[in-house]
């Protein structure tokens, strides 16, 4: 967290900040509830579209039909609420870090936004897998 909180202080531009909310879902949403085989098809059609609109190693977009799709695909009631218990624990683990508080009470004010980066987090550890 300490690194995320130097990373963010260090560049507080748009790319940077969209990347730690990436982070910050993925290591809030490691108790979501995910079936490998309901996971796999889901990211393997996501994949599918980032590959249509071009260069898939190029930098995921939160808008992007790619993650959009992931995250309509995967969502459900259940893992939506384990994302938004996940950061209210990440909250309290990011007392005394300034930025890293402000990126988490971000996401837990967009929760739409907070399962999107959620999604772009399973997507990004698709690609590295595939690199592999």
């Amino acid at each position: 967290m300490r690194t995320l909180e130097e990373a963010l202080a260090e560049d507080p531009e748009a790319d940077g900040l969209a990347s730690a909310l990436v982070v910050l879902a993925s290591v809030a949403g490691r108790e979501i509830p995910l079936d490998a085989d309901a996971r796999h098809g889901a990211t393997r059609r996501a994949l599918l579209l980032l590959a249509a609109g071009g260069d898939p190693a190029r930098g995921l977009d939160l808008n992007g039909r790619a993650v959009a799709a992931l995250a309509d695909d995967l969502r459900d009631v259940d893992r939506q609420r384990a994302l938004e218990d996940g950061l209210r624990d990440l909250r309290q683990d990011a007392t005394g870090l300034p930025h890293v508080s402000e990126a988490v009470r971000a996401l837990l004010a967009a929760p739409d936004i907070a399962w999107r980066a959620y999604a772009a987090s399973l997507l990004v550890e698709d690609l590295e897998g595939d690199d592999e």
